[in-house]
């Protein structure tokens, strides 16, 4: 067992949780668990114009509906707090002072502009972009003087000349090399004393005590500037960990082009979280060369960093609908109406307070979806003739089936036989539906459809029997009597 594990998803609320941001605290989630170490959630909510409340709501809802428990973090509370990055000002000015006492800062004076122009010409000559040290060897006593007087400056962070290049072995792409040319003296401290991405998220790591950061290998550029400010601290490096981006199907990273592309969006599409999670966990890393279901379980017990993948994984649409549809046939009835009831509470065909007195109902029609819906917001448009009083007929199928020889006549003997009816259940209607064929002289097709179509108002339904059975006597013989209305126009 890795000792005394402990590691951070820390996602900026400037939107809802993206599908890799989900991956990646997924990941977390599972390594911590896997190691008995601390999952913690920390909110990088330094961007004031895009950065809110709501985003943070929003994202912890997402992650608590996908069954991610942290163990420090907001609401969970925790002994290296503040867990709010816009909270946590006084730890990035004690660590600024420390590291300026220390001669590890020099103040930088040189306007954007000078800095851009530089950055111009030296793209243009072919040479190194980065900062020229124009102001590292600027003496202290004037240095001080200046700032003294109010003239604007950042900091930047003294990299030793001798440092040499930056060799680190990331626990899933291998060690990894940057040369120390491309290490300029970078900037911690903005002119406003804000502190910079690089700077606060190592004063974060190392107060917080993460041994291992997993994350996007979006980040990998700023590893190598992070690791120096490590050194600069005298704290321990932790363990990197890049995950390879999520792609669409066209190579491309992963978003809104390609469909949902947030936690959110697929809970409003009906995908289970214990399916979501399953999916992502799979996009990058595998258990073995064959299991493709893994419960929650499975997964802490068995994540680990050596079976992450350093190829970009793809993201498909069906196959995540395939698993949903695995995951739904394996809930119990119960479970499946409790996961339905909401859909059919936003498709405005059941009441919340209707939903217990609904119950039986409900569980008559779990056997009927469990096979034929692949997301839970396909239930509505498959049951929607079964919560309301009366349907409206499509008109291709008035059409094609009650205007046809032999409608009415069907619909005549259909009510007739189902009148009679006593126990009105769905072998006693099949029994009485499958007389009505002979009796009247046509193929069981003319009667079955015209019997679909005026109950469910379309060609297309769930099963005939058990649709009628549930409908019940009187919804049924009205519906029917209604359409045989029709056949006469």
């Amino acid at each position: 067992m890795t000792e005394n594990v402990r590691v951070r998803f820390a996602p900026s609320p400037t939107g809802n949780l993206h599908i890799g941001g989900a991956r990646t605290a997924i990941y977390n989630w599972a390594f911590a668990r896997r190691h008995g170490g601390a999952f913690i959630l920390r909110i990088d909510d330094t961007d004031p114009e895009r950065s809110t409340a709501e985003n943070t709501r929003a994202i912890l809802s997402a992650l608590r509906w996908l069954g991610l428990d942290w163990d420090e973090g907001p609401e969970a509370g925790g002994s290296h707090g503040p867990y709010f990055q816009t909270e946590r000002a006084p730890s990035y000015a004690a660590a600024l002072e420390r590291l300026r006492a220390a001669g590890a800062l020099y103040p930088c004076f040189c306007a954007a502009e000078d800095l851009a122009a530089k950055r111009d010409a030296a793209r243009a000559a072919g040479a190194s972009s980065g900062y020229d040290r124009a102001c590292r060897d600027i003496d202290p006593e004037t240095a001080a003087a200046r700032i003294a007087r109010g003239d604007q400056h950042a900091w930047r962070l003294r990299v030793p000349l001798d440092r040499g290049d930056i060799t680190f072995v990331d626990a899933v792409r291998g060690e990894s090399t940057f040369t120390s040319e491309v290490m300029d003296d970078f900037i911690v401290a903005r002119s406003d004393g804000s502190p910079t991405y690089n700077f606060a998220t190592v004063i974060d790591d190392v107060e917080m005590g993460i041994s291992h950061v997993i994350r996007g290998d979006d980040h990998l550029s700023n590893t190598p500037r992070q690791i120096l400010v490590f050194e600069a601290l005298g704290a321990p490096v932790p363990t990197f960990a890049h995950l390879s981006m999520i792609r669409g199907a066209d190579g491309k990273r992963l978003s809104k082009r390609h469909g949902a592309a947030s936690v959110e969006e697929y809970r409003d599409l009906g995908i289970l979280p214990e399916a979501l999670v399953n999916y992502l966990a799979l996009l990058g890393w595998s258990l073995d060369d064959r299991t493709t279901i893994i419960d929650g379980k499975t997964l802490q017990e068995s994540f680990s960093l050596d079976r992450v993948s350093k190829n970009p994984a793809v993201f498909d649409h069906e196959k995540l609908e395939w698993m949903n549809g695995v995951y739904l046939r394996e809930l119990s009835p119960d479970a499946f109406v409790e996961r339905m009831v909401p859909f059919l509470v936003t498709a405005g065909l059941l009441s919340p307070d209707a939903a217990a007195d609904s119950r039986e109902q409900l569980l008559e029609l779990v056997p009927l979806l469990a096979e034929r819906v692949k997301r839970l917001d396909e239930v509505p448009p498959l049951v929607h003739y079964l919560f309301t009083d009366t349907v409206v007929i499509d008109e291709s199928a008035r059409e094609k089936v009650l205007r046809k020889p032999g409608a009415a006549e069907a619909l005549d003997a259909a009510a007739d036989v189902l009148d009679r009816l006593g126990e009105f259940t769905p072998s006693t209607v099949e029994e009485a539906l499958r007389s009505v064929p002979e009796a009247i002289g046509h193929k069981p097709k003319v009667v079955f459809q015209a019997v679909r179509v005026a109950i469910s108002g379309s060609t297309v339904s769930l099963p005939l029997f058990e649709s009628v059975a549930i409908l019940g006597k009187p919804r049924a013989l009205d519906r029917i009597r209604r359409a045989r209305a029709a056949c006469q126009g």
